[in-house]
């Protein structure tokens, strides 16, 4: 009987930076997760908001995506959201299970 092969998941995290300190966080998150859906991605509740200076916060955001898919490429949609200055992926893990 032959196996069914399945492609493999993996963790991103993408580190967002928004264009200026006044940027609501929760607005881009909210789109973030549009766009991942869009993707494929499944956006998890693993938010971070991680100072840089003078008052400007970066957003760590994880997602759950299939191996077949480019984690640049989501990084490339999430980074033409408005009011986002860079979308980069900082972290990358295989899921195991």
């Amino acid at each position: 009987m032959g196996e069914i092969f399945r492609m493999a998941k993996m963790f991103i995290t993408i580190k967002i930076m928004p264009e200026y300190p006044e940027v609501d966080l929760n607005e881009i998150r909210k789109k973030a997760k549009e766009t991942a859906d869009n993707f494929g991605a499944e956006l998890l509740d693993k938010d971070i908001i991680e100072p840089v200076a003078f008052g400007l916060k970066a957003l760590k955001l994880m997602f759950l995506l299939d191996e077949s898919k480019g984690s640049e490429d989501l990084s490339n949609e999430i980074s033409s959201i408005e009011n986002v200055s860079s979308a980069e992926v900082v972290d990358m893990r295989r899921a195991v299970g």
